[in-house]
């Protein structure tokens, strides 16, 4: 794996961290055995030698890698999961190649989102855009439109409660 590609699951992992734990608790049934597992993983990527490979689907490959981990992880408890829970816990690791429906659903609700967010104020809209999509830090968003750093804080959460309410 190339640094760059090293680098490139690090960043997923931690930008995605909440999401990738509760879908392993999903897959795991168990919240504590997924935090470690997790923990594993981040650790295994810390030492893991280079190579030329990119990863192409870095979810379903830290899925798995965490998946690994945790078997590790009960093994090394001594506690063996019979061959059909081994079977079940790969059965439930996300196809990295979503399927027509899921294709769909995943385009509908992105222009039910789109509509949602086309309704906010201009200025509420342009701060969730400017933070959540183009990853801009809340002060240089403040910066740029103008505005103090407390009321883009407060837009923000304004924005945020106004997507819970409609998306729902």
């Amino acid at each position: 794996m190339s640094q760059s590609s090293l680098l490139v699951l690090r960043d997923f992992m931690l930008k995605r961290y909440d999401d990738l734990k509760r879908r392993l608790t999903l897959q795991l049934g168990n919240v504590d055995l997924a935090g470690d597992a997790l923990q594993d993983t981040w650790l295994r990527l810390e030492s893991t030698p280079d190579s030329r490979e990119p990863v192409q689907y870095p979810l379903s490959y830290l899925m798995r890698m965490a998946t690994n981990a945790a078997l590790d992880r009960l093994r090394a408890d001594g506690r063996f999961l019979s061959g059909e829970e081994v079977e079940q816990l790969f059965e439930n690791l996300a196809d990295p190649m979503p399927g027509p429906a899921q294709t769909a659903e995943a385009r509908s609700e992105a222009e039910r989102l789109a509509a949602v967010i086309a309704q906010m104020p201009q200025r509420r809209r342009n701060i969730l855009i400017l933070i959540r999509v183009d990853d801009m830090p809340r002060q240089e968003v403040a910066d740029r439109l103008g505005v103090s750093l407390s009321l883009v804080d407060r837009e923000l959460k304004r924005a945020h409660e106004y997507l819970m309410e409609h998306m729902q």
